[in-house]
């Protein structure tokens, strides 16, 4: 409670120093990711997709990972099985601490996972405005763990009007393919009000998710079900801002994400194991715009505090922050500098209970496990006026355990202009690094102090063909690079003892992604994508060679909207740990096909109405060995708007 209050102190003293406007892109076709600034889609050098407030409202009761891993080169391992489950982020190779999040501006991170990667089951998509996505090695402008992915979020804005309140609420089932019948084990709610008063605008959230009904791993064939395993999430968030001025704007905001979530035993047996998880934030935003360009100021601060309550209970509290401030100039109508600094600071605790004890034991103190990050980084980009795109950038990463690691990177493109459409070729060289996470620094049973950072360089060619926002084709090959992958290993069988080291060998994952978008008239749009991984044999788990994704929309007038969309994920491995031989064994999991479908319509101005069916085919299918995944299931829901 202490830190509510530390919160709120934050807003109020602190209203003046940094703040954001939350931004969004002034067309459907701008483009904030690659460069930190607004460009014309068309001039960037990288492919970026783009989910839109629209998208997310054709997709509502789903989950933000839910709604990313239909994405091309995403495999977000876990998104399909019980609520509760633990994300894989799988991107071109890599793996979770490869892949950044970045929340209005600031990348966030939990010192406490092994992987320091952020969880995206604390975030409601109702809370969401827009969410862009980069791939590729982006370390110049994100610094540490932007290796293969940013996925760059942000939230809904204050509305125009004095007052406006928002409300809205589902139910739905949570069932596996193998039960029957029909029931109720999924709710959902969100609340907002927000507005704006002369030079002052406010917004309040909350969301509820309630979800039963579905064990997280399934009994073997012939036993009863295992008991269900309930998930629950609860946000809230306020905001508040000013506008100093016609180019000065603040805000300020303090929020609070818990959830509770229900495990079972890692040896594929019922158990009554739970996670509880609870995290205050902070920060906002300073935009000052000026003749030539912008500066702006974000920061957040987080505290965490993990319980594990299982055979091996265990508790983690982490506190992280975060501030990045850059500045850009228009030297010419072609050439505009952007230069910036970010830092970070982050430390953990933990805490175990001893063999033969009932009481906790601090492992890891927080005066030891922690680090700084201070970068200064500049980029600069080139856009001609016949066709030619350059952006390029450095950045030198100091590190209070690692010293100074420099990353770069060079984006060319080129556009040609067909009469009708637009034919963009680019490709890009660029760097990165990941240190290695406090956990893996300073865990007393596996931690090791002499791990060196991962380096990865990414080399992307690819094309893509517009014309206007009708249509969207695009190519891309990557391959990618590994040094010194950081691995969880075996030191002595015989022992039964593992440790993080570096593995020295290199790796490399090459890959191919194509995707399509399609307007067909005034009421149909097809959107279609494919990848293709070849990651390195040593590190293919649960990394399928092919998926793809399709969604067919249907708009038959102003107020309807209907959706059907397509997934393959095609054969993986796996791994698990066989208690009887105390070896780890591979396994490949079948490829699996889903079919979902969605329906929404505005009755009045105020009332909207959705249906949403997940696996009309109530196809079986693993995701991970020995886990359950849902089935067909049904949503159906209402929002109001005054």
């Amino acid at each position: 409670m202490k830190r509510f209050f530390f919160g709120l102190f934050g807003l109020c003293a602190c209203s003046g120093l940094w703040a954001q406007e939350q931004q969004t892109p002034q067309t459907l076709d701008s483009v904030v990711i690659d460069t930190k600034l607004f460009k014309d889609r068309k001039t960037s050098g990288k492919l970026i997709t783009t989910i839109t407030a629209e998208d997310l409202a054709q997709q509502a009761g789903k989950s933000v990972a839910t709604i990313i891993n239909e994405v091309s080169g995403f495999e977000i391992n876990g998104n399909r099985s019980n609520d509760g489950q633990n994300l894989g982020y799988f991107v071109r190779g890599g793996r979770n601490r490869q892949v950044l999040i970045v929340v209005d501006g600031i990348p966030l991170s939990d010192p406490s996972q092994i992987a320091n990667d952020f969880d995206l089951r604390l975030l409601p998509a109702s809370g969401i405005e827009r969410i862009e996505i980069m791939k590729g090695a982006s370390s110049v402008l994100y610094g540490s763990g932007a290796a293969t992915a940013v996925i760059s979020i942000t939230t809904k804005r204050a509305d125009k009007a004095p007052v406006a309140l928002s409300l809205s609420t589902s139910l739905g089932s949570n069932q596996s393919a193998e039960e029957d019948g029909v029931n109720v084990a999924q709710f959902l709610a969100n609340a907002s009000i927000s507005g704006t008063a002369n030079k002052w605008t406010y917004k309040g959230m909350f969301n509820a998710r309630f979800t039963d009904g579905l064990s997280a791993v399934a009994a073997p064939e012939g036993e009863d079900p295992f008991e269900a395993d309930v998930f629950n999430r609860f946000n809230t968030q306020f905001e508040l801002g000013y506008k100093i001025s016609k180019n000065v704007k603040i805000s300020r905001f303090v929020a609070s994400d818990n959830f509770k979530s229900d495990f079972d035993d890692f040896s594929y047996i019922d158990a009554e194991n739970r996670t509880l998880s609870e995290q205050i934030r902070t920060g906002g935003n300073l935009t000052w715009k000026y003749k030539k360009g912008s500066l702006q100021i974000n920061d957040n601060h987080s505290w965490i505090d993990r319980e594990i309550e299982s055979s091996f209970p265990a508790m983690y509290d982490a506190k992280t922050s975060g501030i990045d401030g850059f500045a850009s100039y228009e030297f010419t109508s072609e050439i505009n500098v952007l230069a910036g600094v970010n830092l970070q600071f982050s430390s953990f605790n933990s805490f175990t209970i001893p063999f033969g004890s009932e009481t906790f034991n601090q492992d890891v103190d927080d005066d030891m496990a922690k680090f700084d990050i201070i970068d200064p980084y500049v980029t600069v980009n080139y856009n001609s006026d016949f066709g030619l795109n350059i952006n390029a950038g450095a950045r030198l990463n100091n590190h209070s355990n690692y010293g100074s690691n420099a990353v770069y990177n060079v984006n060319p493109s080129y556009v040609f202009n067909l009469g009708k459409g637009d034919l963009k070729v680019l490709g890009s060289y660029s760097t990165a690094y990941i240190t290695p996470s406090l956990f893996q620094l300073y865990d007393p049973l596996y931690g090791n102090e002499e791990l060196e950072p991962e380096e990865n360089v990414t080399i992307e060619g690819g094309l893509e063909f517009t014309i206007g926002q009708s249509t969207r084709i695009s190519a891309l090959y990557f391959t990618r690079n590994e040094q010194n992958f950081v691995d969880f290993v075996t030191v002595d069988p015989e022992l039964f003892t593992f440790q993080y080291r570096n593995i020295t060998d290199e790796f490399n994952t090459s890959g191919i992604e194509v995707e399509l978008f399609q307007k067909l008239g005034e009421h149909f749009q097809v959107s279609a994508n494919y990848t293709n991984t070849q990651p390195d044999d040593r590190f293919a788990l649960r990394i399928p060679e092919h998926k793809a994704n399709a969604r067919i929309g249907y708009t038959p007038d102003a107020k309807t909207n209907l959706g059907i969309t397509f997934q393959h994920v095609g054969e993986r491995d796996d791994s698990f740990f066989n208690s009887e031989t105390f070896e780890s064994e591979t396994v490949t999991l079948d490829s699996f096909n889903l079919i979902d479908f969605n329906a929404s319509r505005q009755f009045t101005d105020n009332i909207k109405v959705f249906v949403v069916l997940t696996n009309l085919l109530n196809e079986e299918y693993e995701e991970l060995f020995r886990f359950q995944t849902r089935g067909r299931n049904w949503r159906i829901g209402f929002a109001l708007d005054f």
